[in-house]
């Protein structure tokens, strides 16, 4: 005896459904003799009579009661799976965790998660913010799926991936003497009270990085731990700071003004992974946005500077 394929089961449950050979070709969208060949042609297959006609209506004969029952079952249960991929193309009771630097946290993570969230609706999201020395706990006991970070991390548990490529700039507050500069060098920096973080800081050491090359010793007159920190430093007044161009970028930021400076320097950041997971599409879609977000505000920031 033949097996009954699916696109037999198919057409079975449209003529169940709308009772005629014309309703069931509508309802798949194929001529009416084609669906008619298929039922007499499963029939003789099977050996068994599956309708009957009453009234001008196809309906299900008595001793193929049992199919009927089968193929409501499988097309419930096609159904239920048809459900479950909507809900995760939404992200309904899904969970994405990850983390970032405090820098990029500021405005770009907002930014991307935007984004993230209009794909994913439902999505719910757990973002941690993470110095880099707590970056490769956070992934090797698997709290969270990547990290966002601007340097790149260094144990053979974890693997750095390069997203985008930005600059240290100067922050002032509104009204200071040197806002009115296209350019500042770090030379006219250091006569100001200096705001920073700890040079021993790997962040702390890329955003002091232009004082020692020039030669400068670094004296701050106070030090924060964290880029929002320094941000809110300036912006009341209490001194000029050097940070990377992702702290910075929003259009609006009452209170500071950002200039870049001649001493050109880069700062990179990095997607940090644990080696060899496998992340899941919500993670890589997330860091595809995260890459986008960083490149434009670099873009952003060269337009607005030439």
């Amino acid at each position: 005896m033949r097996e009954i394929t699916l696109r037999q089961v198919e057409v079975i449950r449209a003529v169940m459904l709308r009772g005629t050979i014309s309703g069931a070709a509508e309802l798949l969208g194929v001529s009416a003799p084609g669906i008619s060949r298929l039922v007499k042609h499963t029939e003789e297959a099977l050996g068994l009579r599956l309708f009957e006609r009453k009234a001008g209506l196809f309906v299900p004969s008595v001793e193929a009661g049992k199919i009927f029952d089968q193929v409501r079952e499988v097309y419930k249960g096609v159904e239920n799976l048809q459900s479950a991929i909507n809900s995760l193309q939404k992200g309904e009771e899904v969970q994405l965790s990850f983390a970032s630097a405090p820098s990029v946290a500021q405005f770009i993570a907002a930014r991307a998660i935007q984004t993230i969230r209009s794909r994913y609706p439902d999505l719910y999201i757990d973002l941690n913010i993470l110095k880099i020395e707590e970056t490769t706990d956070y992934l090797l006991l698997e709290r969270g799926e990547f990290v966002i970070m601007s340097s790149a991390v260094d144990n053979p548990g974890v693997q750095s991936e390069k997203i985008a490529h930005g600059r240290v700039v100067a922050i002032l507050p509104e009204g200071h003497a040197l806002a009115e500069r296209d350019v500042i060098s770090v030379h006219d920096l250091a006569k100001e009270p200096l705001i920073g973080i700890d040079p021993g800081d790997p962040y702390g050491r890329i955003v002091s990085r232009p004082f020692r090359e020039a030669g400068i010793e670094l004296r701050h007159s106070m030090r924060g731990r964290f880029a929002q920190t320094i941000v809110s430093l300036v912006r009341h007044g209490l001194g000029v700071a050097l940070i990377d161009e992702f702290s910075v970028a929003e259009v609006y930021l009452p209170g500071v003004v950002r200039k870049p400076i001649i001493e050109e320097t880069a700062i990179d950041i990095y997607a940090v992974t644990k080696k060899d997971r496998v992340l899941s599409n919500f993670a890589e879609y997330s860091i595809r946005q995260f890459r986008k977000e960083l490149n434009d505000a670099g873009r952003k920031w060269e337009e607005s500077n030439r």
